[in-house]
């Protein structure tokens, strides 16, 4: 992409480089219980030029059918978390934990050395529509750990905060449960938004790590208003004054130090917005 194509979709921010990932481009399938996305290389969709992005490995928006789930499987040596956009998610695993996670709920596992786990969805009547995100753990041979946060749409609406965030990272605790981003062994932080018509949120990007050249971000807007596997509908950002993105859309992003991601509404319906910051 030329200096000039750059600038045209961060005009606001010229030395943040975006590169767009429509929704119609994402991997998926439609297997009659389970209607998926994959914006990375997953299951019988691969493309190499979307494995990971860092250590951000998987990002599927998934809607299981009533009744219907994943069955007990294994994993180990990944941090895996789910944001609950509507319906009901049974999580049940080898650690001993059986939770009915809703809207507004974060549930991450730390596998570690190895746990098994299944998710269904036991409400017979309502589709339950989640995120999976995977990512690589910064240590090696960690005890599996579970974790849940809660966070309300009034938390997030017309506000960019962080639901999930590194160990260590500020306001980071290692309880079960509690306040604060849930904590993960991995360098990438999740934040969201709820944004309303004409309101702007913005990410600052920090220091990239020594051995980076810039700092990694990535923006998904959601499918709140419905399966679609075409070009996107419905709720619409623009981010750095530029590159507009509608429900399914995602962008890779990268910056420097003090540099942003400036995201506004210019549609007619709120919009949930994740933005991931990656090292």
């Amino acid at each position: 992409m030329s200096a000039s194509a750059v600038s045209a979709l961060s005009p606001k921010f010229p030395n943040v480089r975006l590169v767009p990932r429509p929704n119609q481009e994402r991997g998926g399938a439609n297997h009659g219980w389970l209607l998926t996305f994959h914006t990375f290389s997953f299951a019988s969709y691969w493309d190499p030029r979307f494995n990971s992005f860092g250590s951000l490995r998987v990002i599927n928006e998934d809607r299981v059918e009533p009744g219907e789930g994943f069955g007990t499987h294994g994993h180990r040596e990944m941090e895996i978390f789910s944001y609950v956009v509507n319906g009901e998610l049974e999580h049940k695993d080898s650690m001993g934990n059986l939770e009915i996670l809703k809207r507004g709920d974060i549930q991450l596992t730390s596998a570690g050395t190895g746990i098994r786990h299944s998710e269904y969805n036991r409400n017979d009547k309502q589709q339950v529509h989640f995120l999976q995100i995977w990512a690589q753990p910064s240590k090696s041979n960690l005890t599996p750990k579970y974790f849940t946060r809660h966070f309300t749409d009034e938390e997030k609406t017309d506000k960019l905060i962080t639901v999930v965030a590194p160990i260590g990272a500020k306001d980071v605790h290692e309880d079960r449960e509690g306040s604060g981003p849930a904590p993960v062994q991995s360098a990438v932080s999740l934040k969201a938004t709820i944004l309303n018509p004409g309101k702007v949120v913005e990410h600052t990007f920090p220091a990239p790590s020594p051995d980076q050249a810039a700092r990694k971000g990535y923006v998904h807007v959601i499918q709140t208003s419905g399966y679609n596997t075409g070009t996107s509908k419905g709720s619409r950002i623009r981010v750095n004054g530029g590159l507009e993105l509608g429900e399914g859309d995602g962008s890779f992003a990268w910056g420097q130090e003090g540099d942003k991601l400036e995201i506004e509404n210019i549609g007619s319906t709120p919009a949930e917005v994740l933005v991931f910051d990656i090292e």
